[in-house]
């Protein structure tokens, strides 16, 4: 703290030698990092002259360092802004790539720019929040609504930036990006993709790009940047834009950095909002409803299930919870149980240390159904019971009426269960790959003919969707929860849309009525919207004719 302050001094002091007391610069200051392993790189923090300790200013993050601000013009046009009024106050880090030195002199060092910059998923955002803002919040107010903070790339470092705000909206708002690189580099050409199907986020974006920008191997620039701007407008985003007729370069950037930062930044501190795109074919969302935690439960919640009454179950330690309507939990009198599977009469369960399938009438009494079973999730209808057994690899059918369990081997890890609508097909989720399956039901409650039917998207750098629970509603949509948060698929296995998540680990989902349930990170939410849930043990639905 007493170097950079030193640093600081310094600076000031050159800067009114030269006459720019607009502004101080401070750096370069050297950053090591354990997120990045071994990297260091150097970073540089601009001071309007406006600022003041004792009142919070807003925080501009560049990637690429002082060479891309400098480029742009963007000291002295944060000066002029900031002066006018058109910007806030606003304290700006201009941070570069890391680097890693190799073991041999005078050899190159190992660059982290297109892994760091170029990648999805949340492993830079976490390097900014935990690595480099508390270096930046030791020495400067910086005002922690995210609402307050932008940031702004070229190129790779523009996905990047986009990057970070896309993973981490508690963090960053406002996004300028700038001959952006949405190809398929590091899989970002699968952005414009992700933006659209998934729940629009509240982040502002202003997007340049010229006509004559990169067309090479992992794509064209110009296009890729158009493609954005579409699925950004599709989806509902704040989104602006200039294209003009240049290359791969910073000069046309540079000419509308006063429009892109003015923008950015209209009506500071009024929150940044997204508002209704186009109708999507799947329109499940209600104005103005959002995930609201379930407070008062003093247990964390792992599965869901809902029983016959429309009210969700849970077990915690084998014991069996139910949520009711008013979003009071209550203890069940029941015997200790492991897994459960509400039935039309009787509850289901599994105890895993003893592996018995018993089930629970409504006095509390149990009966052991079968012994040796291994069971991982349960999914009751009125002819029999599903039993998925991740460790024999393997989907178990015990049948009411024969009171035996028939198996049948799959080649992947078989997860959560449910049937469609009609009660026709059931739909697994599986533990090792980026498919869903779907068995036809046979007559006499059977499974066959299993197919790789809904393709997930998977979070960057998994083999698979990270699948947990998964449900259907009345028109026969699958919902399941996974590591991109609760994917919706169609009746033809595409996925349409994806909440956003209320938290990091999504687990489980149910329809209870119009009411959509969600685990994350232990704790249960809740949202409405426009659809009703139905129940495995129910009588058939008839959904209406897919789309194809």
């Amino acid at each position: 703290m007493k170097a950079l302050m030193v640093i600081l001094a310094v600076y000031s002091l050159c800067n009114a030698a030269y006459g720019q007391a607009d502004h101080t610069l401070v750096g370069p200051l050297e950053l090591k990092s354990n997120i990045y392993p071994g990297t260091t790189r150097n970073y540089w923090v601009y001071i309007p002259k406006q600022y003041t300790p004792t009142q919070p200013a807003c925080l501009l993050v560049v990637q690429d360092g002082l060479s891309r601000a400098t480029g742009w013009n963007m000291l002295h046009t944060l000066d002029s802004l900031i002066a006018a009024g058109s910007v806030p106050v606003t304290i700006g880090v201009f941070v570069d790539p890391g680097i890693v030195a190799s073991s041999r002199e005078g050899a190159f060092p190992r660059f982290n720019r297109s892994l760091e910059y170029d990648a999805l998923g949340d492993q830079y955002a976490t390097f900014l929040d935990k690595e480099l803002l508390p270096e930046i919040q030791k020495a400067y107010n910086i005002n922690p609504d995210p609402d307050s903070h932008s940031i702004a790339g070229a190129s790779s470092g523009a996905i990047c930036a986009f990057n970070v705000a896309w993973e981490r909206p508690d963090l960053f708002r406002r996004v300028l990006s700038t001959i952006g690189t949405y190809v398929g580099l590091r899989g970002g050409d699968e952005f414009a993709t992700l933006v659209r199907k998934t729940e629009a986020k509240p982040i502002r974006v202003f997007l340049e790009d010229g006509n004559n920008d990169l067309n090479i191997y992992a794509g064209d620039w110009w296009t890729a940047n158009q493609g954005m701007l579409s699925a950004l407008t599709y989806a509902g985003y704040e989104v602006n834009h200039s294209w003009g007729a240049g290359g791969h370069d910073s000069k046309h950037a540079a000419t509308i950095m006063t429009e892109a930062l003015t923008w950015l930044w209209k009506d500071y501190p009024q929150k940044v909002t997204t508002h209704k795109g186009v109708k999507p074919r799947i329109d499940l969302l209600i104005d103005g409803e959002e995930w609201h935690e379930v407070n008062g439960l003093s247990h964390p919640v792992k599965r869901i299930s809902v029983d016959k009454n429309g009210n969700i179950l849970f077990v915690d330690q084998q014991q069996v919870f139910q949520v009711d309507e008013q979003l009071k939990a209550h203890i069940l009198t029941t015997p200790p149980v492991d897994l459960i599977a509400p039935g039309s009469s009787v509850l289901y369960g599994v105890l895993q240390k003893s592996r018995k399938l018993i089930a629970i009438d409504d006095s509390g009494k149990a009966s052991v159904l079968a012994n040796q079973v291994d069971a991982d999730d349960l999914c009751a209808t009125a002819m029999g019971l599903y039993i998925s057994d991740k460790k024999n690899h393997r989907i178990g059918y015990y049948d009411f009426s024969q009171k035996t369990i028939r198996y049948y081997k799959v080649d992947f890890i078989p997860g959560a269960m449910t049937v469609t609508a009609e009660k026709t097909f059931l739909m697994v989720a599986t533990n090792d790959s980026p498919f869903g399956y779907s068995f036809r039901i046979n007559t006499d409650g059977g499974i066959q003919d299993g197919q790789p039917f809904v393709h997930y998207h998977i979070p960057y750098g998994s083999l698979h969707a990270g699948l947990g629970g998964v449900d259907v509603d009345q028109h026969n949509v699958l919902f399941s929860a996974t590591q991109l948060g609760i994917q919706v698929a169609d009746q033809l296995g595409r996925v349409n849309f994806i909440f956003s998540k209320a938290a990091q680990q999504v687990t489980d989902v149910k329809i209870a009525g119009d009411r959509l349930f969600m685990i994350g990170d232990g704790r249960l939410f809740v949202r409405k919207v426009t659809t009703k849930g139905i129940r495995s043990f129910g009588e058939p639905v008839t959904p209406p004719k897919p789309q194809l």
